[in-house]
């Protein structure tokens, strides 16, 4: 059973950044270009490169890379059809289980956790950190959404079935990005870089599958920073729970500048 606490050399240059670069390069390809081919193909070459540099970086990036393919197979625009719900549901669950399951149960490793009780309680500092995510998101969301028109890509909440399906979508995907992108690629990734190197990799695929499910324009100002920022909440706290408290309260103002972006009469609080 191989261990989390085992210490590893973490150096930022070295061969062993190679493929891991390719591998983030795929994710701007697959999910922010949309060009499967060459994304597909840089990850093949990821996977062969670090098979001869690192056995045991191509496993993990291998793991990253299945959750990867198996997400760019479903588009990922909102649609908020039953069916393509279940379809996207289906892939993105599939997307975090694979790794977890090959990790655990084929690698024999513990390195890829959920933590939920971790046992501590939140300090000061991080319940002040969540009220300062209102704050943010409420200034900056409406202005995003509304002057780019970027709130275009996600449906009219105006009729009741499609509000909540937008509701429940909002936060199933910021429930997944946590689980994905920093539970499973930025703790593998940690395993062979430097915390911030780790971050840096994983905050760039994580912003180019936001880009592809609607944060368009100047977004990636937007999304990037954040994806920095929950990897480094997530390093700070160790806790699922604190990082996806931040975004699904981040998402629910969100939801709430979506709502209103469509519906100018509705929820007029916000300043733009």
């Amino acid at each position: 059973m191989t261990s989390t606490s085992t210490e590893l050399p973490r150096t930022a240059l070295s061969w062993k950044l190679v493929p891991a670069v390719l591998v983030s390069a795929s994710g701007l390809l697959l999910f922010g270009l949309g060009n499967d081919p060459v994304g597909y193909s840089l990850l093949a070459l990821a996977l062969m490169a670090s098979a001869v540099i690192d056995r045991e970086l191509m496993r993990h990036l291998a793991l990253v890379a299945a959750g990867m393919v198996i997400v760019s197979l479903v588009p990922l625009h909102a649609d908020l059809s039953l069916q393509h719900m279940t379809l996207m549901g289906g892939a993105l669950a599939l997307a975090v289980l694979v790794p977890w399951l090959v990790s655990r149960f084929v690698y024999r490793e513990r390195i890829i956790k959920f933590p939920v009780n971790t046992g501590r309680k939140w300090p000061l500092t991080a319940k002040l950190y969540l009220i300062g995510v209102v704050a943010l998101g409420y200034f900056i969301l409406p202005v995003y959404l509304v002057s780019t028109g970027v709130y275009r890509n996600w449906p009219d909440a105006s009729d009741p079935t499609i509000f909540w399906r937008l509701f429940l979508g909002v936060n199933a995907v910021g429930i997944w990005d946590e689980l994905f992108f920093i539970c499973t690629t930025f703790t593998l990734l940690r395993r062979h870089f430097p915390d911030w190197l780790a971050n840096i990799l994983q905050a760039v695929i994580f912003s180019s599958f936001l880009w592809e499910i609607g944060y368009e324009a100047w977004g990636p100002l937007l999304t990037f920073p954040f994806a920095l920022l929950q990897g480094y909440t997530f390093k700070l706290t160790k806790s699922f729970t604190y990082v996806v408290s931040v975004h699904l309260i981040f998402d629910f103002v969100l939801f709430l500048a979506l709502v209103h972006a469509h519906n100018r009469d509705w929820l007029p609080i916000f300043l733009y």
